[in-house]
């Protein structure tokens, strides 16, 4: 007799007290070494990052490793805190490695399984916060175009974000995936000037450099594709906490600006376009949530639940920033004002690992539907 099918378990969309915990340390950081003022003169500096905020961040509060088993010095923790991490780096729009670091580059050695050999020894390191790692991949390249994605220890790779300030590139090639030390005489890495100032991308070129061979082709085009899922899935958390900072900040200010004795957030207009914005960051987040918590747990839905979660939260992030530089009027337009920063990191983050048009598409093929 066949056993009957067991229901698919209730996604938690919920935080819990450890995640808002969490959540309140990093901001109360984030708010002493990340304030508007300090990420606008950083972008204006020679220097991407301040090492002294990730080392904080990675160290001190143990973000870069939530994603690592405690057994390899990580915190043993999930998806769901990493994304909490990244809600308030995208509220911030702090220039941080964690999302190419402590989550893509990661959740991929992670792929690759085993407790010892130079893979795990990586994974300790990471999660220490004393190295940075990024996958050598274009930016823009989503989970499931992970096998053209692989290049040669000759060649060059363009828009690999936070290539400058990696400690080591993780290649994946026609061998299989090899770890680079971006000191190595055989990497080049050439800054590009980003759209996104506060997340710089460069041109990688490899001529002959020695590498550490990880995983042969089959073991790393799965582990490509599952930290480019991650990343995909818990980009969606960074765009929600981007969307969340607009609509308040916005809200805020148009109680204080006054026109004809009134605020102008009072005028009907503005209620309803505010009013919807708040609809789409409240769907957001169920969504990016949702694909949180399937990453998480290892549904076998995630990667529907994070095609789900790009194809919505792109745009949302997109129309908060315009609409916070439109409702703060003259203001909104100077380079003074953060709200510039919110709008290109946006508009960046809309092509990241996939076009909302790519995972709508995927979205359509999981359903068995036409294309969109």
């Amino acid at each position: 007799m066949t056993a009957p099918a067991q229901p698919p378990a209730t996604p938690d969309l919920l935080y819990s007290r450890d995640e808002e915990d969490l959540r309140a340390a990093v901001r109360a950081l984030l708010a002493d070494r990340a304030d508007a003022p300090t990420v606008i003169a950083a972008t204006e500096s020679d220097t991407p990052y301040d090492q002294g905020l990730w080392s904080s961040l990675a160290t001190g509060i143990g973000a870069a490793g939530l994603l690592v088993p405690e057994k390899l010095g990580g915190q043993g923790a999930s998806h769901r805190e990493a994304a909490v991490v990244l809600e308030e780096l995208g509220r911030s729009v702090a220039p941080a490695p964690y999302l190419t670091s402590s989550v893509v580059a990661t959740e991929t050695l992670l792929a690759l399984g085993g407790e010892d050999g130079p893979a795990a020894a990586l994974l300790g390191e990471l999660a220490s916060g004393a190295r940075t790692a990024v996958l050598a991949v274009p930016f823009a390249t989503p989970p499931a175009g992970a096998a053209a994605a692989i290049t040669s220890r000759d060649g060059t790779v363009r828009g690999v974000a936070d290539a400058a300030v990696a400690d080591v590139l993780l290649v994946p090639t026609a061998e299989g995936l090899y770890a680079v030390e971006a000191a190595d005489p055989g990497v080049a890495v050439r800054p590009l000037v980003p759209l996104d100032l506060t997340r710089p991308l460069a041109a990688v070129t490899l001529t002959g450099a020695a590498g550490t061979l990880l995983a042969d082709v089959d073991a790393s085009a799965a582990a490509v594709r599952r930290g480019l899922l991650a990343g995909a899935g818990l980009l969606a958390s960074e765009q929600l906490g981007l969307a969340e900072w607009c609509l308040t900040e916005t809200v805020r200010y148009t109680r204080e600006r006054h026109q004809f004795n009134r605020p102008v957030g009072s005028f009907q207009s503005l209620k309803h376009r505010m009013a919807q914005l708040w609809l789409e960051v409240v769907s957001a987040r169920a969504a990016a949530r949702n694909a949180a918590d399937a990453l998480a747990t290892r549904s076998p839905d995630a990667p529907l639940a994070v095609a789900v979660a790009q194809a919505y939260c792109s745009g949302v992030a997109v129309h908060a920033a315009e609409e916070c530089v439109q409702l703060h009027g003259g203001i909104g337009m100077t380079w003074e004002h953060p709200a510039h920063l919110y709008l290109k990191r946006a508009k960046a983050d809309s092509i990241a690992y996939g076009t909302a048009g790519r995972h709508r598409q995927a979205v359509a093929e999981a359903a068995e539907l036409p294309a969109p």
